[in-house]
């Protein structure tokens, strides 16, 4: 005798519910540790030391050649030093690779770079020694700001002034020279104010891009987005054009094959203008009366679906059509109709 498989509800359902917790948490599971997981995951963990973050954030792209590998994960104050987890993934890096911190964009966002050296498996943090970290652009500004706005340029002139009398009795050339500062010191006293506003202006709109930071490079990379979808939709742009430059020289073949048919019937339609031209006022006046004739029309089909007309003095007395025009009618209500 054949035996049936158990159908699903006859099955044990302990065992049902044990199977499907397992596979809730081995989806759960899979889940938050995607990342982790090889082959689809984000890649081998790796470690770095630099001196300085350098304004580099997790989730910013780690690259090799250029070419994006993985993302930072996270950064942690080690001391005196910062420690820089990242995920690297398809790239083979030795044990004397280098990184470094560089300029992604110039409002500011970084990215790590990779260059993959030395043999075997890199396990070991990358040390300070081999890695590198920039000079905030933002920072160099404000110190300069700060530099030139504590030099006292009374004290530089008269440093110059001084100077040059020291220098008044030497030969022509370097008195020529001393004079020459004098004057360059005396021009940047006088301009003292305008260098300093101009120091604080600078620092102002650094500051002011270094807080927009955000937004000015979320706003870069949906212009980069942009690009990178009319760049995956040129071919079908180009197509588009390609089929539009298609049709255009069908439709001038077609033209150019009818010509001869098309020229006489815009001929007789140049005609028919012109004859519609000549009576525009016997038209004009015909539009104008033809709706009183309407209004008439429309009120004696009002009532049903017939025509609903009065007529009077059509007949004489003795029941006979009355056919001149000339006679005078009876219309009185009651009469004749």
């Amino acid at each position: 005798m054949a035996r049936y498989p158990k159908s699903f509800a006859e099955r044990n359902k302990i065992v049902i519910a044990v199977v499907g917790i397992l596979a809730m948490t081995g989806v759960f599971f899979a889940t938050f540790y995607a990342e982790d997981l090889p082959v689809v995951g984000g890649g081998d963990t790796y470690e770095a030391y630099f001196a300085e973050a350098a304004g580099i954030r997790p989730g910013d792209e780690a690259r090799v050649a250029g070419v994006k590998v993985g993302e930072v994960s996270e950064l942690e104050l080690d001391g005196d030093k910062v420690l820089i987890r990242f995920r690297a993934k398809d790239v083979s890096l030795g044990s004397q690779t280098t990184a470094s911190i560089k300029v992604k964009t110039l409002l500011g966002r970084k990215f790590l770079a990779l260059d993959p050296g030395g043999s075997g498996r890199l396990r070991e943090p990358i040390p300070v020694s081999r890695t590198t970290t920039p000079y905030d652009v933002s920072a160099a500004f404000s110190d300069l700001s700060t530099t030139v706005g504590e030099i006292d340029m009374a004290q530089v002139e008269e440093s110059m002034n001084a100077l040059s009398e020291v220098f008044e009795d030497t030969p022509e050339d370097v008195r020529g020279m001393v004079s020459g500062l004098t004057r360059l010191s005396r021009t940047i006293s006088s301009r003292d104010q305008e260098l300093a506003e101009l120091m604080r202006t600078t620092t102002e709109v650094t500051g002011t891009l270094a807080e927009r930071n955000e937004e000015i490079g979320l706003l870069i990379e949906d212009g980069d987005k942009l690009l990178e979808e009319l760049a995956a939709r040129r071919q079908a742009i180009h197509q588009m054009l390609t089929y539009t430059d298609d049709l255009a020289k069908q439709v001038t073949g077609l033209v150019e094959d009818n010509q001869k048919r098309l020229q006489p019937a815009l001929k007789k339609l140049d005609q028919v203008s012109q004859i519609l031209q000549r009576n525009q006022d016997h038209l004009d006046k015909a539009l104008s009366q033809i709706g009183a004739y309407y209004r008439v029309v429309g009120a004696s089909m009002s009532n049903g679906p017939w025509i609903d007309v009065y007529g009077c003095g059509l007949f004489d007395e003795n029941n006979a059509p009355v056919l001149d025009n000339d006679v005078q009618r009876d219309c009185k209500p009651g009469g004749t109709r």
